[in-house]
């Protein structure tokens, strides 16, 4: 059991949230109001738990629910390990790649007033155009597949948004005949990624405001008006958009080991938080434009904020209900995975490591055992504790 950190978002929630909420009234939407709720509330006796004892040394301790709100810092180890036990069967024996796109800052400004749309059409643009280039004979000629992750903050808690691909190096021939792999160490143009990328997600964000699918308030207002907004598209059509991709990574272990960091992170995790005091609230970030000496290392630096600005930080990131923030396509879409994987195993004349996690997609969640913190030994729930802390006695094994 890790210790509780000194200092975390649900302290800077109790002590400054309630009358931020208040001088926010109208401002906060019902979802941000809701993460305030689950975090403030999150493993405290509001939410219920358990009453344990050790098989082992006889310690008795209470052991409270998780509110399990996807932007709590403290509920995502379990989802993810489900998730990347499902993942684990997933992996082929081929170099995995990184690939970043990211939305320039002003697009960044009107996704912010339109999440859902934008956002759905980053994930789908950036695998769209992932599909298209290594389709193409002149670049790989392969039909490929790719997972999605959306981040939509920078280190510093401000809009950032953007998504991490994890892509296999290389795919299924036309026909399904063979594999087709990438050249050693290098995936596609990142150049040639980027042209695209801009001009289809310009493409499609013309369209939605063409259909008044957009919405503009404050400073952005006069975009609803078509000329307007046409010659503020223009020069986002001259500008580079960033397309990233790292080198390859050093096996399938190492792309389980990236994944667990980043498909269930949340916009700043407790263990970067600093102090909260008479200054404000400190965190530790890192400065990309900043590098550390000769080294090249990017610069860990720390960041003083009012409660007020880091709730409203923090607040930025929440998604709209229902959103998907890992999608996969291509090979990896979750209606035909199996049947390619299967395909592409047999060219690669390998077999799945794991055939029984192959069939789910870790959303079975069995039942948690709990672990003594002092002995190691299983712990038995003695009693259960409802929301009004009532007691009842423990279901049946």
């Amino acid at each position: 059991m890790q210790a509780r950190p000194a200092l975390e978002v649900a302290d800077i929630f109790r002590a400054h949230g309630p009358a931020w909420r208040d001088a926010q009234r109208g401002h906060l939407s019902l979802a941000q109001l809701k993460v305030m709720s689950a975090i403030t509330q999150c493993r405290t006796a509001a939410l219920g738990g358990h009453v344990l004892r050790c098989d082992g040394c006889g310690l008795d301790q209470v052991s409270y629910n998780s509110c399990r709100n996807r932007h709590c810092p403290k509920c995502q180890s379990s989802a993810a390990k489900r998730w990347l036990d499902a993942r684990a069967a997933d992996l082929l024996p081929v170099e995995y790649y990184h690939v970043v796109f990211t939305l320039p800052a002003p697009i960044a400004d009107i996704a912010y007033q339109n999440k859902a749309a934008l956002y759905g059409l980053l994930f789908d643009i950036a695998a769209e155009t992932l599909m298209r280039i290594a389709a193409d004979p002149k670049h790989l000629g392969a039909h490929i597949g790719a997972t999605l992750v959306l981040h939509t903050w920078g280190s510093a808690l401000t809009h950032h948004p953007h998504v991490h691909g994890i892509v296999p190096g290389g795919g299924l021939a036309s026909d399904g005949s063979r594999w087709v792999a990438c050249r050693p160490g290098f995936f596609l143009p990142v150049r040639v990624l980027s042209r695209l990328f801009r001009r289809r997600f310009l493409e499609e964000l013309q369209r939605l405001h063409d259909g008044g699918k957009l919405r503009f308030f404050g400073e952005h207002a006069a975009l609803a008006d078509a000329a307007a907004f046409k010659a503020w598209l223009a020069p986002l059509r001259r500008c580079e958009w960033v397309v990233y991709a790292k080198r390859p990574f050093a096996g399938p272990q190492a792309v389980l080991a990236y994944l667990s960091r980043y498909t269930h992170r949340v916009a700043i995790s407790n263990s970067r938080l600093l102090a909260m005091d008479e200054r404000g609230v400190t965190f530790r970030w890192k400065d990309y434009r900043a590098k550390d000496g000769a080294k090249g290392k990017t610069r860990h630096k720390a960041m003083t904020l009012s409660p007020q600005e880091f709730m409203r930080r923090f607040l930025l990131h929440v998604l709209p209900g229902g959103f998907h923030r890992i999608r996969h396509y291509g090979l990896l879409a979750n209606s035909n995975r199996r049947d390619n994987l299967a395909l592409a195993r047999q060219l690669l004349q390998v077999t799945p490591s794991s055939p029984q996690a192959a069939a789910t997609d870790g959303l079975d969640s069995p039942r948690p055992t709990f672990v003594c913190a002092h002995c190691g030994h299983a712990m038995t729930v003695l009693q259960v504790l409802l929301r009004d802390c009532s007691i009842r006695a423990p279901p049946a094994p």
